[in-house]
């Protein structure tokens, strides 16, 4: 594998290490695999969910990839075992190509072992990332973002558009006139 400290979210290494827990004393043939899933989340540092980087490779993002020995690009989704689609390109945590993936980010170059001898890939591009789509709960680095942006904002009218009012404005209210009351 590769020896680069990698970004896990916090809830992603909260499932994936309940992952390796319930599958860890039962007797499956992806022991090997556990193991080296575990080893990489050993050296991985975790971090809020909206502080990950935009072009990481978090659990169901979809990555565009090279082979560094054959050229040939494809996509993949890191995802959970039971949600593997190989014809969708969603491939088990589990399966070493997803270990290696977890947690690098674009430009980085990966490389593990296959029975057919050593892989390498380069990451060229994070396509769907959830924490920068918005589309984990409560955890959205593009909530987290736009608020951001939003408290910038000084201007109340403009919060008000966007559907954020100011501190103490919900205490206000305006007159038919248009009057502060």
């Amino acid at each position: 594998m590769n020896e680069r400290m990698i970004q896990i979210t916090q809830g992603d290494m909260e499932k994936l290490r309940r992952l390796i827990e319930a599958r860890r004393n039962t007797r499956t043939l992806d022991q090997d695999n556990l193991a080296m899933l575990a080893q990489e989340l050993e050296r991985a540092e975790i971090v809020p969910p909206a502080n990950i980087s935009m072009d990481a490779v978090t659990m169901h993002s979809r990555v565009l990839v090279r082979d560094l020995n054959s050229g040939i690009e494809s996509s993949y989704t890191p995802v959970f075992p039971q949600d593997a689609d190989i014809a969708q390109g969603k491939i088990s945590i589990l399966a070493p190509i997803a270990t290696a993936l977890l947690g690098y980010r674009e430009g980085d170059e990966i490389e593990w072992p296959t029975p057919g001898g050593r892989r390498r890939l380069k990451i060229i591009k994070v396509l769907y990332q959830p924490e920068a789509a918005g589309d984990e709960p409560e955890h959205s680095v593009a909530l987290y973002r736009q608020s951001r942006e939003l408290d910038e904002l000084t201007n109340p009218q403009e919060k008000r558009a966007y559907g954020r009012e100011l501190p103490g404005e919900a205490l206000m209210s305006t007159s038919a006139e248009g009057e502060m009351t």
